[in-house]
């Protein structure tokens, strides 16, 4: 996907010695195929992933893949859990995951702003040692910084005190419930489009995050995200790369709830309608409302 060729961009602007697994798009990559890369340079240090791939609406197999490193003195796993954090269950500590980054524009239902990364005593281990470049994203000098209760560097103030009062909605809440919340937004999501007689664009695990659905065909996708953006305020996400006016992404995290998945659906039916594509109207809304709400 996208993000995880953006991981691939990351490394080379660094200068970073980096080989890709080629996983074709709305798939996820195999447990397997991470292991095979692994006995095969015995010498690689980090394997870069994400849980949830936004482009795609793929969730990876984290766990599984963090089995096989975990054994391997020297080699941590990089997660990209921006958005899975806040949505699905990432216990860091107990699936030995060494970095878990992610952002405040997510689960966390902020601006843009704040980014954050944990990692563990192994990926500790590798900071001592690393020889790279930095200076904003040194972890030594804010681990330094964090001991003063201070920054190494200004922070943005405004989503700190904004992201205290999300943690403690989501104390409220309960962790599970969030987890629960989410998974039946997708679930409704998932199966409102498909009773529409769309298909999904993953093929392995999708994420609960976001929803990512093919364009019924004769139809470009980016006529969809127009028009129901210009008629019905709504915005959703268009195909990116080699995806680009071929699908359409609904999201469902965060600050979500049935009313919004009631109502983008209702507003897709509308906009397929007008765009000239063959269905039993309602359909969608009747299976959204159905895995919501019951019989």
């Amino acid at each position: 996907g996208k993000f995880g060729e953006r991981w691939f961009d990351i490394c080379k602007a660094y200068s970073v010695d980096v080989k890709a697994i080629d996983v074709e798009w709305g798939h996820a990559v195999s447990p397997e195929a991470v292991e095979k890369a692994l006995n095969e340079d015995p010498k690689i240090k980090a394997v870069y992933i994400q849980a949830s791939e936004t482009s795609t609406g793929i969730y990876h197999p984290v766990k599984e893949i963090a089995d096989i490193i975990k054994t391997r003195e020297n080699t941590i796993l990089i997660v990209d859990a921006i958005t899975a954090l806040g949505v699905v269950d990432l216990p860091q500590d107990e699936w030995c995951l060494d970095v878990v980054l992610t952002g405040s524009q997510k689960a966390l239902m902020l601006p843009p702003g704040l980014a954050f990364a944990s990692l563990s005593d192994k990926a500790w281990g590798f900071v001592e040692k690393s020889t790279l470049p930095r200076y904003y994203f040194d972890f030594k000098k804010e681990k330094k910084s964090l001991g003063k209760n201070q920054n190494a560097y200004t922070p943005n103030v405004q989503l700190i005190v904004g992201l205290r009062e999300i943690l403690k909605e989501i104390k409220e809440e309960g962790l599970e419930k969030v987890f629960e919340r989410h998974g039946s937004l997708a679930n409704a999501t998932r199966l409102a489009v498909q009773a529409m007689g769309l298909k999904l664009y993953t093929v392995d695990e999708p994420s609960n995050a976001l929803t990512a659905v093919w364009a019924p065909e004769g139809i470009d996708a980016g006529k969809i995200t127009k028009l129901i953006r210009e008629k019905y305020g709504i915005t959703i996400a268009g195909g990116q790369d080699a995806a680009k006016g071929r699908i359409f992404r609904i999201a469902h995290l965060g600050y979500a709830g049935c009313f919004d998945v009631i109502t983008a659906i209702s507003a897709l039916e509308a906009v397929l309608k007008e765009l000239g594509y063959k269905f039993e109207l309602c359909s969608g809304l009747k299976a959204a409302q159905k895995a919501l709400f019951g019989e």
